[in-house]
Parts: structure tokens; C-alpha cells; sequence
């Protein structure tokens, strides 16, 4: 990671530099790297493996929407702490959703072998004896209180705010990883050269930046659907072509629908 880092700084001679990213990628080990190597990051906290003291903090913030503490650690960490009630209605919902499943699931209090190892809401199952499974309720209350809590760890002088949205930031790679495998149906190639995998990631490279520009033209356009919508709205306009008698070529687009004339701007930009 740092020498992909240390490439990056230089090639475009960057000085204010901070990396940002999930709890996921940053391990302890690579956050120690990031400031053995002089970095400065902002990054998702694992709130739950934290210390009781705390944890024992965290769980006594004041539970009102936006409201924002930070805790000092040592070297030079710090861990700042916010709570959102839609973040805390969220996690409600997804737990009872799951809990309910449960519930469903093992209704008769036994366990079938296929489910031992299932992850998800299993950790509120006490299992006995290898068969026998019950609801632990306990765990349940225990889980509820941290609904709407999220954690960020950095080493910047950031002010609180700022950190969080810096963080929030990352919806943007998410989205672009998202668009690519679902709608542009990216698929990992095996290649044999480093030249066919250079163009393999430049051809993903174009077909995203060519749907970011029609996401852009839309907008400024102001056409109220999704590059989606639009996609599959402009599969249903016909042009016909025709040859006349006089051998000149006739050519129409026909906008029927109120979707087709809505999108007519976009395809063709000096009508009106």
C-alpha cells in the first residue's frame, strides 16, 4: 500500500495529502504504516473493538441528531464519535428484520447443520448441546445501544466536522464500483501481456467516463430520469430512412411518447 501511495504523492506532486477509507481496508497494521511513513489519514473506526473505558464513553454520547464528540488517544490519534437518528433507525430496522428471521428460522428451538456457520444476525443465538438454540434477548438490548453511533479515526487537525465529511466522501468510489459492475457489467479478464491488461482497464475507464458525462448532460439538461431511464427510453425511438424516387435519403427520428420528446435535447441538442 505505501509504495502505491509514495507513486501517487510524487506523479502529481502533491503536498496537503490524507488518505481516507474504510474500516475494512485499514487494518492496525496499515494505519501504523500510514504514520510510520508521515501521512496523515482519515479512516473508519471498528467502534466495538475499542477499549470498555471506551466504549463505555462512546455509549454515554449524548444520542441527539448531528451531535459530534472526539477522544484523544495516544500517538496522536484521534477517535471522533457522531450520532444520526436516521443512521439509528436504519440499524434498528436492519436488526429486527434480521432478529424476525431468526426467530422464524428456529422457531422449534433445534439447529440443522447447514445453518451452524451461518454468519449475520447469529451472533443473538445461544447454542447448547450443538442442537439446541435460543434467542438472547440480552444481546439484543445490548446491540440497540449503539444504534446511530459511527466512529473515524485520524491523525489530521481536521475540526470534527470535517472529518466526517471527508469520510462521507467515499460514497463517490462506492457509487463508481457499483455503476461499473451492475450497469456498465464489468467483469474481471484473464489476461496473458501487461498491454491487454492496460487496455482492458482503459476500456472500463471509458465506458465509466462516458456514463459520468451522460449523468452530467442530463443534469444540466434538467431531464428528470436516470441515465438508466434514459438508456432504455432511447431504445424505443425509431428512425426511419428512406430513399426517394429522386435517389436523396430521407431521414426521421420520431419522438412519440412524452419520455421520448423529454430526452429529445439530449440526443439532439439544437432542437428548441
Amino acid at each position: 500500500m505505501i509504495p502505491i501511495i509514495d507513486d501517487f504523492v510524487r506523479r502529481f506532486s502533491l503536498t496537503d495529502f490524507i488518505v481516507v477509507a474504510d474500516a475494512g481496508l485499514m487494518s492496525e497494521a496499515n494505519v501504523r504504516l500510514l504514520e510510520e511513513a508521515g501521512y496523515k489519514y482519515v479512516i473508519g473506526a471498528r467502534i466495538r473493538k475499542e477499549s470498555p473505558a471506551v466504549k463505555e464513553w462512546m455509549l454515554s454520547i449524548k444520542k441527539v441528531d448531528g451531535h459530534m464528540e472526539e477522544y484523544r488517544k495516544r500517538g496522536g490519534r484521534r477517535l471522533v464519535v457522531s450520532y444520526s437518528e436516521s443512521r439509528a433507525k436504519k440499524n434498528a430496522h436492519n436488526r429486527n428484520e434480521g432478529v424476525d428471521r431468526l426467530r422464524h428460522a428456529y422457531a422449534k428451538g433445534t439447529l440443522t447443520k447447514d445453518k451452524v456457520n451461518r454468519r449475520g444476525y447469529n451472533k443473538f443465538l445461544d447454542i447448547s448441546k450443538d442442537i439446541t438454540v435460543t434467542i438472547n434477548e440480552d444481546k439484543i438490548l445490548e446491540d440497540a445501544r449503539w444504534d446511530g453511533l459511527k466512529g473515524y479515526v485520524t491523525n489530521t487537525d481536521l475540526d470534527m466536522a470535517e472529518v466526517i465529511r471527508q469520510y462521507h466522501g467515499l460514497w463517490v468510489v462506492e457509487r463508481a464500483f457499483r455503476i461499473g459492475k451492475g450497469q456498465l457489467e464489468m467483469r474481471p479478464m484473464f489476461h496473458f501481456t501487461e498491454k491487454r491488461i492496460e487496455d482492458h482497464i482503459c476500456i472500463c475507464f471509458v465506458a465509466y467516463k462516458m456514463y459520468k458525462e451522460l449523468e452530467r448532460n442530463i443534469r444540466q439538461l434538467g431531464i428528470p430520469m436516470s441515465v438508466d431511464k434514459v438508456l432504455s427510453v432511447a431504445k424505443t425511438i425509431t428512425t426511419i430512412r428512406l430513399r426517394l424516387p429522386n435517389g436523396e435519403l430521407y431521414t426521421e427520428t420520431l419522438y412519440t411518447t412524452p419520455q421520448q420528446k423529454a430526452i429529445k435535447s439530449l440526443i439532439e441538442p439544437d432542437f428548441g
